[in-house]
């Protein structure tokens, strides 16, 4: 055979895999359609948010957390409704991850090198409701060197095991066919794309230049999600977030296009869950795109009003940073706003200096450079907006600024084919929120919401602006931002059982077949139900990437070791 295990995929969940196989002497082909420069997949783009319980960092900032908050937290946002079917194992991956969050997972992220700012982020705020979705406290644990500080180390130990001979890559190797022998999966059948030097993130050609077919005990599948083909995402927009946009941004490269998911179904793997996904509300058109479409989530605090379309404030909890797909789904629900695709934000000078943040490792060149002096001169002692900030204000299509709300909004109207916005109604709804701040009390939700924010430390300190009156002078300009959707998750995908292998249409595994990360809805075929906690998806990558390696390489014991010893050693190192 060509390999003991053929991992197709060189995202963070196959070089996780592929390092837990190598570790144990197993001989590793990583095969990816992408070129060497693209190792890590979308995994290097991003924030490198994770989510931690009862983390030191968090006991640092007074935030008292536990493995049962946690866990209630999960259950009531991933609404779990399929339990005797499709979210069989959905459920059972959820509770073991959040018990690895809340044990193991800190140290072993320590083991591998990987620290954290020392502040934690609260991200999806919620739904307003104790047993609903959200965290009821900060879980963002941001990695010290952001989505590629976090792939950094994945990446050096598929090196160095290439080095040592047990690891080769197969770049710009497309699968398409998984090999079945006898009901086991034996290997992989592909075709070989040109080479292309392409940067990192540029979509590359589809030019094929031949074909190659490889074989090996086992292969785990760890391709991803479908985030980057609007096609398919319409094609399985689910009929309870209303009908899909005409037009979105994308958040993840070109590459990220679903193909595995078919072709595993074709083998006789099991999908699920497949109208359950992860797409963003605050979406911008990136000034500097890297990929077709790119687009720039923004990270908000809780201060910034929004409106729709029509200009009307949103309901809570319709709030910047609390719930994504309660936001997403008034959107598209609501008929009279619905046939428009973008939504607005209103802010001051003084919010944007403080509250917001831009997703993405190329967006945080303080955090990716692990630049801690530069860190504290940018965020917490500088002035202004951070520079990636400041150059949307500058540069990109969605933002503009005005000293009055009349011009403001007669600017925003110019961005949209037709003035859907009214200045009146505009300034009617800003002047009663800001007459809410005349007491440190108040009957609005979002001030609440702030003054609770406040109440934390770290959003104190560095993530949520002094309430103040949006039409104070003396805090504007005044900012107005246009928001689009941001195609970025799949939340379902081929169903696993706990050591991440494929389950076939009966519900047994297949033999031989694994899968991890986004394409196995990052485990189980649904971890998340129907919403996430975020900073839930790279560690549902290491987390199914560990399952599956380890699983794997105790498939693939060497002759005269048993399977159960393996097994054993598989679930204690690190």
């Amino acid at each position: 055979m060509d390999a003991d295990v053929i991992v197709v995929g060189a995202g963070l969940a196959g070089l996780v895999a592929a390092h837990e196989l190598t570790s144990r002497g197993r001989r590793v082909a990583l095969v990816d359609q992408e070129n060497a420069a693209n190792l890590g997949g979308q995994a290097y783009w991003s924030f490198g948010g994770l989510f931690l319980v009862g983390s030191p960092e968090q006991r640092r900032l007074g935030v008292k957390d536990s493995f049962e908050l946690a866990w209630s937290d999960w259950q009531g946002s991933a609404a779990f409704d399929r339990t005797d079917d499709e979210d069989s194992w959905a459920v059972r991956w959820a509770r073991a991850y959040v018990e690895w969050a809340a044990g193991e997972k800190r140290s072993w992220l320590d083991g591998h090198g990987i620290t954290f700012l020392p502040t934690v982020g609260w991200a999806e705020r919620g739904d307003l409701r104790a047993g609903g979705h959200g965290n009821s406290v900060p879980r963002f644990h941001i990695a010290w060197g952001t989505g590629t500080g976090v792939v950094a180390p994945f990446t050096r130990y598929a090196r160095e095991a290439e080095r040592d001979g047990l690891l080769t890559f197969h770049h710009r190797h497309r699968v398409d066919e998984l090999v079945l022998e006898n009901g086991a999966a034996r290997g992989v059948r592909g075709t070989v794309l040109a080479e292309d030097d392409a940067p990192r993130g540029v979509a590359s050609s589809r030019e094929a230049i031949g074909e190659f077919e490889l074989t090996a005990q086992a292969v785990i599948v760890t391709s991803g999600g479908i985030g980057a083909d609007h096609d398919i995402v319409r094609k399985y927009w689910p009929e309870r977030l209303g009908t899909p946009p005409r037009e979105m941004v994308t958040g993840v490269p070109a590459y990220v296009d679903g193909r595995m998911l078919d072709i595993s179904a074709r083998a006789g793997v099991r999908l699920v869950n497949r109208d359950r996904m992860w797409h963003y509300t605050e979406g911008i058109r990136n000034w500097d795109p890297i990929w077709p479409g790119h687009g720039i989530r923004i990270l908000p605090g809780p201060s910034s009003l929004w409106f729709d379309a029509l200009g009307r404030r949103l309901p809570e909890p319709c709030l910047p940073g609390y719930d994504t797909l309660g936001t997403l789904r008034h959107l598209r629900t609501t008929e009279d706003i619905a046939p428009y695709d973008h939504s607005w934000f209103v802010l001051t000078q003084k919010i944007v200096e403080k509250e917001f943040a831009l997703s993405g490792s190329e967006q945080n060149p303080d955090i990716t450079a692990k630049d801690r002096a530069g860190f504290l001169r940018e965020r917490v002692l500088g002035k202004g907006a951070p520079g990636p900030v400041d150059a949307f204000l500058r540069k990109g299509a969605d933002f503009v600024t005005a000293a009055t709300v009349e011009e403001l909004v007669e600017r925003m109207n110019a961005l949209t084919d037709e003035p859907l916005l009214d200045a009146a109604l505009v300034r009617r709804q800003i002047e009663a929120r800001d007459r809410q701040l005349a007491n440190s009390y108040s009957k609005d939700a979002q001030v609440q919401g702030i003054r609770n924010a406040r109440r934390y430390i770290g959003d104190r300190l560095g993530r949520v602006a002094t309430p103040h009156r949006i039409l104070d002078p003396a805090a504007g300009p005044l900012i107005g931002v246009k928001l689009h959707i941001l195609t970025r998750k799949t939340l379902g995908g081929i169903q696993t059982d706990l050591d991440s292998r494929a389950l076939g249409a009966d519900g047994s595994p297949v033999d031989g077949l694994y899968a991890a990360g986004e394409v196995a809805g990052f485990g189980g075929g649904g971890v998340h139900g129907y919403n996430a906690l975020e900073g839930t998806f790279l560690g549902g990558c290491l987390f199914s990437g560990r399952a599956a390696g380890r699983a794997a390489a105790a498939q693939t014991a060497p002759a005269g070791t048993s399977p159960h010893s393996e097994s054993s050693r598989a679930s204690t190192s690190a």
